[in-house]
């Protein structure tokens, strides 16, 4: 699939960002897709669902029906109503979906789908408000300290915080996403950002083989003028490390 960001840095209020997609080495097609917005302060990924029909549509659909509900706005008068905004845009990608999945007799959990994460930053000097539907990720990297900022919508994540152990289900059941039900409740909350901040965005094809450890030692390394060579480095790691999925990340570095 051809990316709806081709890979060039980004100059943004927020920072600078860069993006790459990879079909891995495995799957015949690419179902990810990423999407960085300089006029909107805006940075997405979506992992379409595989063994779905039409993966790589929903998440090139739900990047686009974000993005198309978010312009038509003005700038909200503060976080609530910036919430309020992004919770309408995500739901609006998902009522588009399902429809489309309806129209073609798809019934609801058996449609096309995808997860949806990323940033949006609609007021100068203030936070960045993030939303999340899914199994892909956002990380912040600040002060050599690696954290994960959002929470898998997996039965495997919802199996660990219930404290069960032996056999757990698959790391890739997922709780939610954009497209198959009529109904989704997407994580949406604040995150201020700080000089020198580095944030990842990425499927799980990135993170679902290389350890923290390893995404951390790699992020060490990435300033102003390397984001491309490290955002190929974390592709490149993935691979190595025995990924058997698409992947895909973006990387986005606040000013110090």
């Amino acid at each position: 699939m051809i990316p709806l960001s081709p890979p060039v840095l980004q100059h943004m209020d927020m920072g600078l960002a860069f993006g790459l997609t990879d079909a891995g080495t495995v799957r015949p097609s690419n179902q990810d897709n990423l999407l960085m917005l300089p006029e909107l302060n805006f940075v997405a990924v979506a992992d379409g669902m595989g063994g779905h029909v039409g993966g790589d549509i929903a998440s090139t659909e739900a990047l686009l029906l974000v993005w198309k509900h978010l312009r038509g706005l003005g700038a909200p008068a503060g976080e609530a109503q910036a919430l309020q905004q992004l919770q309408a845009a995500v739901h609006f990608a998902n009522q588009t979906l399902f429809r489309n999945n309806a129209a073609a007799g798809l019934q609801d959990g058996y449609g096309m789908g995808t997860t949806l994460s990323g940033m949006w930053r609609p007021l100068a000097h203030g936070p960045a408000y993030v939303f999340h539907v899914g199994d892909s990720r956002i990380y912040r990297y600040r002060n050599g300290q690696l954290a994960q900022l959002t929470r898998d919508q997996t039965l495997y994540q919802q199996a660990l915080e219930a404290g069960m152990t032996g056999m757990l289900p698959p790391r890739n059941l997922l709780l939610q996403a954009i497209g198959p039900g009529e109904d989704v409740r997407p994580d949406v909350f604040a995150q201020p950002l700080a000089p020198g901040d580095l944030y990842l965005l990425c499927s799980d094809g990135l993170y679902g083989a290389s350890s923290q450890e390893a995404l951390a030692a790699i992020l060490s390394c990435a300033g102003p003028g390397n984001l491309a060579e490290t955002c190929a480095a974390l592709v490149e790691k993935a691979k190595q490390d025995g990924s058997r999925d698409n992947i895909t990340a973006i990387l986005l570095r606040c000013p110090d």
